[in-house]
């Protein structure tokens, strides 16, 4: 008999399903350009990736009075969604999800984007029904403080020994682990892959086939 080591698989979207960091990036730099603030590098663009919206830019506009974040965030909206349509979907993507669901995983994703724009882009991929349940930023607290994941835990009623959080930034993993919950790393979304060498994630990859590969692997006979 086959059985799961995992029975929840929690992704986040942006740099892990969805290869929307270089668009995110350009689009907070561009902002702050707009707001006549310093520019950030692209390192440090890409660092604020997947933390909520309002903690992104008191890191990329560290010295902008908090009055003026609603006129960054709007300029930071017009940049990105001019080119959301272009975002597209990692290789296997679509196909990782469809065969972890036939195998019996519970699917999940937890997000700094907010709700509207979760639903958005999940119904541009036709993807609305390929997960049991999402969480976004704007729904509690966001990462990496455990909440997303410990509403998810919640709502299926796992244990967390039986999730795994899948994500491409340090946040993911630290959410994760304030969870008592695995993960693995992406390496091909917003984070270098030295900065995981902190973390205690349990595996790392560096595309979407290889986390498939290790997936099949550990759906094996005793877990």
């Amino acid at each position: 008999m086959k059985t799961r080591r995992f029975d929840l698989l929690v992704f986040d979207w942006d740099g892990t399903l969805a290869d929307s960091t270089t668009i995110i990036a350009e689009a907070l730099q561009r902002a702050c350009r707009d707001m006549g603030c310093a520019v950030p590098a692209d390192v440090d663009a890409r660092y604020v990736i997947g933390l909520g919206l309002a903690d992104a830019l008191r890191h990329v506009a560290p010295h902008l009075a908090v009055e003026h974040h609603p006129r960054l965030s709007s300029y930071y909206r017009e940049h990105y969604l001019a080119r959301e349509p272009e975002i597209p979907l990692f290789r296997g993507a679509r196909e990782l999800l469809a065969e972890m669901r036939a195998r019996g995983h519970r699917l999940a994703i937890a997000t700094g984007k907010n709700r509207q724009g979760l639903d958005r882009t999940l119904a541009r991929h036709d993807l609305a029904g390929a997960f049991d349940a999402t969480r976004c930023a704007d729904e509690g607290r966001p990462k990496p403080h455990p909440d997303m994941l410990d509403h998810l835990l919640d709502h299926f009623g796992t244990a967390r020994r039986r999730a795994l959080m899948i994500g491409d930034t340090t946040h993911d993993l630290e959410m994760a682990e304030s969870a008592g919950v695995s993960s693995v790393a992406m390496t091909h979304g917003a984070h270098e892959a030295d900065r995981f060498a902190a973390t205690r994630t349990i595996a790392r990859f560096d595309d979407l086939a290889q986390l498939r590969a290790w997936l099949e692997s550990t759906d094996s006979a005793g877990g």
